[in-house]
């Protein structure tokens, strides 16, 4: 569990980094999609081969239908919000995307039986009034609908990646991450070919962002993050899930200057206390069920 706590924060602030990276980037939101999930996809195949690893998901018809839908889902999310990005800012859209994971959570009881416990509801219900906070200004002050539209379609992708994928248990990590990934890649790719074509003139300055942003924050991040939310209850997913957008909003504004109202400076706090407080708040009898759950054969 330790392991897999490490290993899934790390991966949220990778993904936190996302947008200052992209804004490096002299392209459309839609081609800087297909050519993070084009690199990101062969690293994890090469990374996947070069230890060894044995393809298994042949032998598990249903999990990998799952986990193509979880695929789709991913890369439409991208596509979403690297459209919200380039209209409305990193902060405003990251925070929009993450309305995901209330969906998540608000569900978990029906689709995946995980109790609601008092302690993760009272986390839960501070991240959401912060992540209202922090976003409200784009509903009241942002002239872009279209943007903000974008950013609430990223949530419903991302909270249908997360329940799709937590559904297709029998492939994990690399595994898992790889075909994930390379789905995705397929759906924008399809996308694209449909918009506007494969011919991409990529501008010399930003050859070195796109392979930061397709190797480290796709490929090593998308490792992190899937190979790890399979051992980790789906409230605990949700709620630690806002250190990515709290980790985006801070990067935004100390690298990009992007501007935070006094109102979204308490969002943010909230966020974090919520997060903080869902999972430290009773985790002795959390820690113990998942360990039983664990032993049972229901994670991995």
């Amino acid at each position: 569990m330790k392991q897999s706590y490490c290993k899934y924060i790390l991966g949220l602030l990778l993904f936190g980094s996302n947008g200052i990276v992209a804004s490096y980037i002299a392209l459309s939101s839609c081609e800087i999609v297909l050519l993070r999930t084009l690199t990101g996809s062969l690293l994890l195949i090469v990374l996947f081969f070069a230890g060894r690893g044995k393809l298994t998901y042949y032998q598990h018809k249903k999990p990998f239908l799952w986990l193509m839908i979880s695929g789709v889902a991913m890369g439409a999310s991208w596509l979403f919000l690297y459209e919200a990005y380039a209209r409305i800012g990193v902060s405003i859209s990251s925070l929009l995307y993450y309305c995901g994971p209330a969906i998540v959570m608000a569900l978990s009881p029906l689709l995946f039986k995980e109790k609601l416990t008092v302690f993760k509801c009272t986390g839960f219900l501070s991240v959401f009034i912060g992540a209202f906070l922090i976003s409200g200004n784009a509903f009241g002050g942002s002239s872009d609908i279209f943007g903000v539209f974008c950013g609430l379609l990223s949530a419903v992708m991302y909270s249908l990646m997360v329940i799709f994928n937590k559904k297709a248990k029998a492939i994990t990590g690399l595994e898992n991450a790889a075909l994930q990934l390379i789905i995705s890649f397929l759906t924008v790719a399809v996308f694209v070919g449909i918009k506007q074509g494969f011919i991409i003139e990529i501008p010399a300055d930003s050859i070195l962002p796109i392979l930061i942003l397709g190797l480290l924050n796709t490929g090593i991040g998308c490792y992190f993050y899937f190979s790890s939310i399979g051992n980790l209850p789906v409230q605990t997913v949700a709620v630690c899930g806002y250190l990515e957008p709290l980790s985006a909003v801070l990067f935004s504004v100390l690298l990009l200057g992007e501007r935070l109202l006094p109102l979204q400076i308490i969002g943010a706090i909230m966020i974090l206390g919520g997060a903080v407080f869902g999972e430290c708040t009773g985790g002795r009898k959390t820690s113990e069920r998942n360990k039983k759950e664990r032993n049972s054969g229901i994670y991995n």
